[in-house]
């Protein structure tokens, strides 16, 4: 899912393509891990403190989007001597191919992590295979 194949058609999910942030000026990027198995791909977004009824995720076409938006921002009006702590709004965008069953996607958020369990149709991913030279 999260590696160099991602460019290819039939290996489930290619390298994003968006990392949004709204209401800022700087570039923020939520981090996120990506884990193939036999079975699924896993995906992890770190996302501490946030809560699980401000994040979207949505399917379009074959655009899979996860997005989180801040209710929060800069809403105290404390003499803040440094404020490194952020809640963010961002959205981050995975194009998925034919081979994960979008129908069955499950999402859970324990812990500050938010997991996405992407199964893969059995069947679906074509087996290597080698190619001779003549």
């Amino acid at each position: 899912m999260c590696n160099n194949r991602f460019g290819h058609r039939g290996q489930g999910m290619r390298h994003e393509y968006s990392g949004k942030q709204f209401g800022g000026s700087h570039n923020y990027r939520v981090p996120v891990n990506i884990v193939k198995n036999d079975t699924n791909y896993e995906l992890m977004v770190f996302a501490p403190d946030r809560a699980k009824e401000d994040f979207k995720i949505s399917i379009k076409g074959h655009e899979l989007t996860i997005a989180y938006t801040s209710n929060h921002e800069r809403e105290d009006n404390r003499n803040w001597i440094r404020h490194e702590f952020s809640k963010t709004s961002f959205e981050r965008s995975f194009v998925i191919d034919e081979t994960v069953d979008s129908d069955n996607i499950v999402a859970e958020y324990n812990n500050g992590i938010l997991h996405l369990n992407l199964p893969i149709i059995p069947g679906s991913e074509k087996p290597a295979q080698e190619i001779s030279i003549s």
